[in-house]
């Protein structure tokens, strides 16, 4: 039972709500699928973007937190995401619809063996757009033709997650003795490593850098989920770490979409164990995914006192 199948989601830090549905839905052209709110904090919005229906492994959620100040660059982080397209031809789309829109934006590089293009969103995260030359990809993620971007240009799903590390053989320790990950590919300071052989959407990227641990703010990046088939496989996943000695944040916490367990890796950086399912189609209609907020069944009752504190989004 104990498998990981690659990226779930990975969550991050906004200091505006409006500008980052703008930006993910209206200029990436990803779905929005889900307007919630920080189980934790109740007070906090809590946004996810993906394909269709927000299907494991394509989901980037954001919490807004109006206050953030600017994130101080450092080791001990996840410093990079990366996002999958078709073709070169899409990365070219993407480059011209960049210098259209003005989006902050560099050169093509090549990142984890594939041609790229880095970009950044309004809050200074740092992303990249990777060619997946066809390669597979998971058979359940379908593109949204409500979508702006054309059907042939569209983001596909996550790809290569970048760690940046002080010791990175501990993180390497993790994915390959723990989690079952191959180095597939290595330079002096940097590493990849797949849990699912020859494809993009499970790349993790170890880079060791030795500097001040970095001190997050808008557009940090809060933790990595990776993904587990169902809760009978995260339950041996999270007794499984524990025994391997991982500080474990959490016990598991039915996130009503899916199940999640939390710990961290021995550099720092906090990782989650997500479940595939139920999914965000689980309160909404798939046609109606985003238009509303949606609040797990514990919060229902406090609906009217929620919606009073978050600013109404367009």
């Amino acid at each position: 039972m104990r498998k990981i199948l690659g990226q779930h989601h990975v969550s991050m830090f906004t200091k505006d709500a409006q500008t980052n549905v703008h930006f993910y839905r209206d200029t990436l052209g990803l779905r929005f699928v889900k307007k919630t709110v920080n189980q934790d904090n109740p007070f906090m919005y809590h946004l996810f973007y993906g394909d269709i229906i927000g299907s494991p492994g394509t989901e980037l959620s954001f919490f807004e937190l109006p206050h953030a100040g600017k994130t101080y660059r450092g080791t001990n982080s996840i410093s990079k995401i990366g996002l999958l397209v078709e073709s070169e031809d899409a990365l070219n789309y993407w480059k011209q619809r960049f210098e259209e829109l003005a989006i902050v934006h560099g050169d093509y590089t090549i990142y984890a063996g594939r041609k790229a293009l880095p970009f950044e969103d309004p809050d200074g995260l740092s992303l990249l757009l990777i060619n997946n030359a066809s390669a597979a990809t998971p058979s359940f993620w379908k593109k949204w033709e409500g979508s702006p971007v054309p059907m042939e240009y569209q983001i596909l799903g996550i790809g290569a997650i970048e760690l940046s590390v002080r010791y990175p053989e501990k993180t390497a320790k993790l994915l390959t003795n723990v989690f079952g990950y191959k180095e597939v590919s290595a330079t002096e300071d940097l590493s990849v490593y797949q849990c699912v052989e020859g494809t993009a959407y499970s790349d993790i990227v170890v880079k060791k850098l030795e500097a001040v641990k970095e001190r997050p703010g808008r557009g940090s990046v809060h933790h990595l989920a990776i993904r587990v088939a169902d809760p009978q496989a995260l339950q041996e996943w999270a007794s499984f770490i524990k025994e391997q000695g991982y500080t474990a944040t959490s016990d598991i916490i039915d996130r009503y979409y899916f199940q999640s367990f939390y710990f961290r890796e021995r550099n720092g950086i906090l990782f989650e164990l997500a479940t595939d399912g139920p999914g965000f189609p689980a309160d909404e209609s798939i046609e109606s995914l985003g238009e509303t907020l949606a609040l797990p069944p514990f919060l229902e009752a406090r609906r009217a006192e929620i919606e009073a504190k978050l600013t109404p989004i367009k």
